[in-house]
């Protein structure tokens, strides 16, 4: 009306506006609702992984994302990957890491961002007959123990490390991986770090043969007493 010369005020034209049944209402964005899975009680390693992600930045100003993913009953962290970026086929790689190393997850604990929630990533899981637990969105309690593994990342490495550099940042967060596996305690572990917790695992499962326990296909048995899968 303006462009027209008329000069009307703004209330009166709204008022107008909505007496007329001109306003539309705008449609609200769906979303894929979730309920919370329930937690189990976990009595042997690769129950559950819990996957998540966090950041940081270099000294260029460049963010990085650092994938984390932790064995909830072991509380080791499987692995640690550094990047710029993440999609869907770029986790899979990464988890197809860990399951050659030690066998699969029953489950993993994960957020609703889009590389875990793609097609990909759920025809991955698929495949491989692991369950994908998504929690709410917005209750990251929900996937507490890598939240707990991540507020340990933050105050003990990422925090106190200045990276020059995507490398640099890699090499010191790999090293900061290895403390934490191999040198540091966890109460919840009875004061044992996770390679010796591990290790207790191994002995109770194998006895006196514990040191010559090596299974040959280790992509589909884990080296260590797991659950039993379910078709």
């Amino acid at each position: 009306m303006e462009r027209d010369g008329e000069r009307v005020n703004h209330k009166r034209l709204y008022r107008v506006y909505r007496e007329a049944g001109l306003c539309l209402k705008r449609k609200k964005r769906k979303h894929c609702a979730r309920s919370g899975s329930p937690r189990i009680t976990l009595t042997a390693a690769n129950q559950e992984w819990a996957l998540d992600f966090a950041h940081d930045v270099v000294a260029a100003g460049r963010v990085i994302r650092v994938l984390s993913v932790v064995d909830t009953f072991t509380r080791e962290c499987l692995a640690l990957e550094v990047d710029t970026g993440f999609a869907s086929r770029r986790v899979t790689r990464v988890l197809d890491e860990v399951i050659t190393q030690r066998g699969k997850a029953v489950g993993i604990r994960c957020n609703n961002g889009p590389e875990l929630t793609s097609r990909h990533m759920l025809g991955w899981a698929m495949e491989w007959k692991i369950d994908l637990r998504h929690i709410q969105p917005g209750k990251p309690t929900q996937n507490a123990h890598v939240e707990s593994f991540h507020g340990r990342l933050r105050e003990e490495c990422l925090r106190v490390s200045w990276f020059r550099n995507l490398f640099d940042a890699r090499i010191k967060i790999a090293a900061w991986k290895r403390e934490y596996n191999e040198e540091r305690p966890h109460s919840s572990l009875g004061y044992r770090t996770p390679a010796e917790f591990v290790e207790a695992i191994r002995s109770q499962s194998y006895g006196k043969d514990a040191g010559f326990a090596c299974l040959e296909n280790a992509s589909s048995v884990s080296h260590f007493a797991t659950a039993p899968t379910t078709d």
